[in-house]
């Protein structure tokens, strides 16, 4: 796991038992999980997450900030991947077609075949 979320996080304070401390939400505003990585890129890095809404950020801040540059190719990426799930979407129904319009024309065939 090393992209973030593109989905939006937010961040409260919370006095519970006299003690201040940051609570992190994802945008459904649920609290996220803690993990370590197990990747070989980022080895024992603790990051957040939440399964069901996709919510990710690394905990340690200071690795958090990002390049700006990489930020914005992660975005390019994301949306790079949503068009091509689109498009395969598309290419899986114009095969269905093609495939019912083949069978079509064989079942005409053939029924003009048994007429002559």
């Amino acid at each position: 796991m090393t992209s973030q979320s593109s989905r939006s996080s937010r961040a409260y304070w919370s006095s519970a038992s006299g003690q201040r401390r940051m609570m992190l939400l994802c945008h459904h505003g649920e609290p996220p999980v803690l993990r370590v990585s197990g990747t070989k890129e980022n080895p024992r890095r603790r990051f957040w997450v939440h399964e069901e809404c996709g919510f990710f950020c690394w905990a340690d801040q200071e690795q958090a900030e990002e390049d700006p540059e990489k930020v914005k190719l992660r975005k390019k990426v994301v949306t790079l991947k949503s068009k091509l799930k689109e498009i395969e979407g598309k290419l899986k129904i114009a095969v269905f077609v093609g495939l019912v319009g083949w069978l079509g024309l064989i079942c005409l065939w053939l029924q003009n075949w048994w007429i002559i």
